[in-house]
């Protein structure tokens, strides 16, 4: 396991922190609804709680995970931004979610080009990727916002997904 703490970040309009049991009953309510079906749901309440504690699991395990959303402006919780790794992805993925009404803010690639960006500056990144669900407009639009070009010879944890690539090229800013 490695030793490696959580942290904190911040952009102009989010603040990105580490998941706290209280975020679960929002994480789940998303995962139980037809909106997670980009992200390969919906999730039974005890799927989502497995989901939920490998986000966090991977923390101590890989050095990086995911990160909750929340706005400055309210303290709300808007959503989670992360980077999944262990035997279901064949490479390090970067992911992000929005609770319903949160889309069309441009929070998502806020999120997910200040998560990518710290784990370039901190991560010894060989490579990085979002598996995107083919009909998923919203996700492809953000990976393609941060850069990302669509790889089809890459390996997919579900045949069906799109792979986009991301640069590590990143200016530490």
């Amino acid at each position: 396991m490695s030793d490696h703490s959580v942290p904190t970040l911040r952009t102009q309009r989010l603040t990105l922190r580490p998941m706290a049991k209280s975020d679960f009953p929002a994480y789940a309510a998303f995962l139980a609804s037809p909106r997670s079906t980009g992200v390969g749901g919906p999730y039974s309440t005890r799927q989502a709680w497995g989901i939920f504690c490998h986000d966090i699991a991977c923390w101590p395990l890989f050095g990086h995970g995911a990160l909750m959303i929340e706005l400055q402006s309210t303290g709300a919780c808007i959503g989670q931004v992360g980077i999944n790794d262990g035997p279901l992805f064949p490479e390090k993925e970067l992911g992000w979610l929005l609770y319903d009404g949160q889309e069309g803010h441009g929070y998502a690639s806020e999120a997910a080009r200040a998560l990518r960006d710290w784990a370039t500056r901190n991560l010894k990144l060989s490579s990085l990727v979002s598996y995107v669900a083919p009909g998923n407009t919203a996700s492809i639009a953000v990976a393609e916002r941060l850069g990302a070009v669509c790889d089809t010879r890459a390996d997919r944890p579900d045949p069906n997904d799109l792979v986009y690539r991301h640069p590590l090229n990143i200016t530490a800013r």
